[in-house]
């Protein structure tokens, strides 16, 4: 790999790393672009990839939209997200009070759970 490319890499772990939330693709193009101006979508995309085969970065999956990708370390950490109607950015809603366990039918056994809640955000709201 060039140090362009490897320049490149790390720019872009670097904008998922200091989201804190997930970004879609365009969102990691955009910060990223600001330490690499001359950074293509297309090298994000295949940043992306990269990244997902490495197990750096993991998809979350967005009803009816694309993925967005946030980082190995905070998914390690089981929480849900919150989906701007007017924006459509993602943030992180951090934890989990649910106690879904208690709520399953007799004789069922629960691996794991998602939950995404919609609203506007902050942002949008002023």
């Amino acid at each position: 790999m060039s140090a362009r490319a490897t320049k490149q890499k790390s720019v872009i772990r670097e904008a998922l790393e200091q989201a804190h939330r997930p970004l879609s693709p365009q969102e990691i193009y955009t910060e990223a672009r600001q330490q690499v101006p001359t950074l293509s979508i297309a090298t994000v995309y295949r940043v992306v990839r990269t990244l997902l085969s490495e197990k750096l970065i993991v998809p979350v999956a967005v009803p009816g939209e694309s993925d967005r990708y946030e980082t190995q370390l905070c998914a390690a950490h089981h929480h849900h997200h919150f989906c701007c109607n007017d924006c459509h950015r993602l943030f992180d809603i951090p934890g989990c009070g649910l106690q879904v366990a208690a709520q399953l039918p007799r004789g069922f056994s629960l691996s794991r759970h998602e939950v995404m809640l919609y609203g506007s955000c902050r942002d949008c709201r002023a």
